[in-house]
């Protein structure tokens, strides 16, 4: 049962001082609803194994219709999809969905600059007390940050979701979570704190990144507490594994769920010990898209939140099976304060072909493949640093820390090196990780090994979530 849309209301306050005193976030988050449209655990998976393609079809229209119906009334789609041409009328269906403009960061960051400071792409009632709403932003290392909002509702199907993926990866109740997901006015540590605490009732460690709490103390926390599973940001948790070793601290870690590149996979595992890496993937506008099941072959898209296209970088239009291309999400669920209709992430990925192993009706993707707009090109050839860390990953003797740096002449040109970490400098180890990109990258590219740390002032990797990879000299 699809209800109709969503306008931004406050509830009636009760007759009791207690609830005419709360913000209305309960009651807007409407947890029986959440519960029947977005379920979770054992329930998902009841819920959907063995549906029709024909009926997750209909299910996503009607959703579809709803958040676009809602598009309409905010000021941000209302412009530009007048700007393109489109009325109320031109989008019945999904079918319809190419006639819409997608939009990326910088339409917001525009937004913003236009009308500051919150930009018009959030739907505040005109007059009257806004909704509840939680509201963060983007880390601004890079400029002004862009606010971030998520109405109740919103809020807590993201959180059902992220709740689906850390049931699929195999987290039980009695787990002890070590999070090292920031804090501050990001996203990501507030979100994984909700998800844990409103879906299960695991015990967790709210670590943050290596700015909040120092690596040493949160490998000593893990040991302390008896950490079971570990979550986060892969880069980070390689630098945590290395900490841990060298501080001989004992961690019952059975599990780590996570952003993980798939050909470092294997390196993380061994680094701590060998138990098993799960990777989910996610944006903050968007909430979860994707999660690897038990079996990890590919993640499952959420397709009954999450209408996913796979785009050319180049055309914006759809790739072949297959092929890589840009993740362009429609939310089917933010119907709120903040639809998402068409956001084209930047992030790359491809759709893995073969019959879904869980029985499900959604399709999969290959996860993380790097980003669009973060890749050099060196001699005609495009060049990614996640192409790069998956290539090192296979060279023996490295510490899986690294970053590619790009030097600019005055003409113009580029050229990259690229700065490894490494505990053990022996001999030939330069030579075979540069024939290593060679043969992945096809160019030559010059390595240069440096002591654990050295990299660490370039990446920030003890203080940002997202380590830079690609830094340009300057």
């Amino acid at each position: 049962m699809i209800s109709p849309v969503r306008q931004p209301t406050i509830p009636e306050s009760s007759a009791t001082g207690y609830r005419r005193d709360m913000s209305g976030y309960f009651t807007e988050s409407d947890p029986t609803r959440l519960e029947q449209e977005y379920p979770v655990g054992d329930a998902f998976l009841a819920r959907f194994r063995g549906l029709s393609v024909d009926a997750l079809r209909a299910l996503q229209e009607a959703r579809f219709r709803r958040v676009v119906e809602r598009g309409w009334q905010v000021p941000f789609y209302a412009r530009r999809w007048a700007e393109a041409g489109i009325g109320p009328g031109d989008i019945r269906s999904i079918d319809d969905l190419r006639k819409i403009p997608t939009f990326s960061k910088s339409d917001l960051m525009d937004s913003v600059e236009r009308f500051p400071p919150f930009g018009d792409f959030h739907g505040f009632p005109d007059s009257g007390e806004r909704p509840a709403v939680v509201f963060h932003t983007t880390s601004g290392t890079t400029g002004v940050p862009q606010p971030i909002y998520y109405g109740a509702w919103d809020r807590e199907v993201q959180n059902a979701l992220l709740a689906r993926a850390y049931r699929l990866h195999g987290v039980v109740d009695s787990d002890v979570v070590h999070s090292v997901y920031g804090f501050g006015t990001v996203n990501g540590g507030h979100y994984i704190r909700e998800t844990l605490l409103h879906f299960t009732k695991t015990l967790l460690i709210t670590g943050g990144t290596g700015a909040e709490t120092p690596s040493i103390q949160q490998v000593r926390l893990m040991e302390r507490f008896g950490a079971t599973v570990l979550v986060g940001f892969g880069d980070y948790l390689f630098r945590l594994a290395e900490v841990a070793k060298r501080e001989g601290v004992q961690i019952p870690l059975r599990m780590i769920s996570g952003h993980i590149a798939h050909d470092t996979r294997a390196a993380l595992q061994a680094a701590w010990g060998g138990i098993e890496a799960y990777d989910w993937y996610g944006v903050g506008d968007t909430g979860t898209i994707a999660a690897e099941g038990p079996e990890r072959d590919g993640l499952h898209l959420m397709e009954d939140a999450q209408l996913v296209e796979l785009l050319d970088r180049e055309t914006g239009l759809a790739v072949p099976e297959g092929q890589p291309g840009n993740l362009c999400v429609t939310c089917l669920f933010k119907d709120g304060i903040y639809p998402v209709i068409r956001f084209d992430t930047k992030d790359l990925s491809a759709v893995r072909s073969g019959a879904n192993p869980l029985d499900l009706p959604f399709r999969r993707i290959e996860g993380f493949m790097g980003r669009s707009d973060n890749m050099v090109k060196i001699k005609g050839i495009n060049v990614y640093p996640t192409a790069i860390g998956a290539a090192l990953a296979e060279v023996d003797g490295l510490g899986g820390e690294y970053v590619c740096v790009v030097h600019r002449d005055e003409n113009g040109r580029e050229s990259l090196r690229v700065m490894a970490e490494t505990a053990t400098p022996a001999d030939g180890l330069r030579s075979r990780a540069e024939d290593r990109l060679k043969q992945r990258i096809g160019i030559s590219i010059p390595v240069e090994l440096t002591a654990p740390g050295g990299t660490a002032g370039l990446t920030e990797v003890e203080s940002r979530q997202k380590p830079k990879r690609l830094v340009v000299e300057q």
